[in-house]
């Protein structure tokens, strides 16, 4: 067994169930140390991961990394996205209205800004700002994963997707003040004209086209690693609520599933626009989409 993956698996599948680790200690009776030891991936015997499965009400093979892994909080599928990318060397995303590991700054300070007004204007602030401060946590560590392993990336983003986020601007859906919700239409616009300049440029090791026809049906990524490939599919952009309770993302490493994607995601780029074309495409969404107000 691969003790430092289940360890992984199963910090993921603590922040899915919403316990702290002293409940989840308790109820296994260990320490909060032991199960943090766990988590850092020490020798953990079959039995007590049984009784693991059974407190975070998951299937022990969920644990074990076997079968299709399901999310349905943000944090917890940030949190298990990050470790696949930490093993990952190529990443093929297909939908979603950008590459979040490549996103900018203007991006990260707009929800966060916008996370953090409605955080204090929760019943119960103090629970509501954790979760913001754990969520940007993930998200930051992300970003720093990517840049110290810079793997290569392809992207195919969806224009429908697009415009969604330039009219209603990143972190859609989050009651906010007009100020706030006026930064995150400019943070979209300013996300927009990067990812055009991207396509211009093409950097080393990322390559970002627009699907040209009908999205798929679900924003997915394939990522490949040396010794596991992974598909993930998402129903959580990076700036959706941490406290957002709709939606099931999943990750699994089936052959079928990744071999069956992995075909979709190479018809998709091959008829994605790109580079010049695929740029001005976006700079008309840009003028078609309501100016943000300064």
């Amino acid at each position: 067994m691969r003790f430092a993956e289940i360890g992984q698996q199963l910090r993921a599948y603590r922040l899915e169930s919403g316990l702290r680790a002293e409940e989840i200690a308790a109820r296994l009776g260990v320490s909060r140390a032991a199960l943090y030891r766990y988590e850092k991936g020490e020798v953990i015997k079959l039995d007590t991961i049984r009784r693991l499965a059974e407190l975070l009400k998951i299937s022990p093979l969920s644990l074990l990394g076997i079968g299709v892994e399901y999310f349905a909080r943000p944090a917890a599928f940030q949190e298990r996205l990050r470790q696949v990318e930490e093993q990952s060397d190529q990443v093929l995303q297909v939908g979603g209205a950008l590459c979040y590991p490549v996103s900018t700054d203007a991006f990260d300070g707009a929800i966060g800004e916008a996370w953090t007004e409605a955080a204090d204007a929760s019943p119960d602030r103090l629970l509501a700002r954790t979760q913001v401060e754990q969520m940007l946590g993930l998200l930051t560590a992300r970003k720093r994963l990517h840049q110290s392993r810079k793997p290569n990336i392809i992207a195919i983003l969806s224009e429908s997707g697009l415009r969604r986020m330039l009219a209603e601007g990143v972190a859609p859906g989050v009651a906010v003040s007009d100020r706030a919700r006026t930064r995150c239409r400019l943070a979209a616009r300013t996300e927009v004209e990067s990812i055009a300049e991207q396509m211009e440029s093409v950097p080393i090791g990322l390559q970002i086209g627009l699907i040209s026809g009908p999205d798929p049906s679900g924003p997915f990524m394939v990522m490949r690693g040396r010794e596991r490939a992974h598909v993930v599919g998402s129903a959580f952009p990076p700036d959706t609520h941490p406290a957002a309770t709709t939606g099931v993302a999943f990750i699994t490493s089936a052959d079928e599933a990744i071999g069956t994607h992995q075909r979709v995601a190479e018809n998709t780029w091959r008829d994605a626009l790109k580079g010049p074309e695929a740029a001005a495409r976006l700079r008309a969404l840009m003028s078609e989409a309501p100016a943000a107000a300064a």
